[in-house]
């Protein structure tokens, strides 16, 4: 395993499958930057304390492919928060199925808001801080 995530939990881990890839064997950026917000979303969630929608994309890089069977492991840090935001960093690493080499696939920061029963943006008590 490499040392950027040795000892780290990954938020969300999946498989890649035939169903999220394009016609040569690529997954979907879509499919993996759907992944990427649900784990971003969990570490929101825990930091707010509650509910959460996403509300902005920054910085999102796409290093390299993922490949049918590879494992992705998603890695989320709260790197800022406001009043009612949170902005979670995500990284994506994909285990290839052969190699089982681990390669850093994606990173990005997302901007989650705390809402709520009403949908309405709420303030953030951190309580959950990390």
């Amino acid at each position: 395993m490499p040392e950027e995530i040795a000892g780290r939990v990954p938020t969300l881990r999946t498989y890649a499958m035939p169903a999220d890839s394009n016609a040569n064997g690529d997954i979907f950026g879509g499919w993996l930057l759907s992944q990427m917000d649900m784990a971003g979303g969990a570490r929101a969630y825990e930091f707010a304390g509650g509910r959460v929608v996403t509300v902005g994309i920054e910085a999102m890089t796409f290093h390299k492919p993922v490949f049918i069977g590879d494992e992705v492991s998603v890695y989320t840090k709260v790197v800022r928060s406001g009043r009612t935001s949170v902005t979670v960093c995500v990284e994506s690493w994909a285990r290839r199925r052969e190699s089982r080499a681990y390669v850093k696939v994606t990173e990005g920061l997302f901007t989650f808001v705390h809402i709520d029963h009403s949908r309405q943006p709420a303030e953030i008590r951190h309580k959950n801080q990390e």
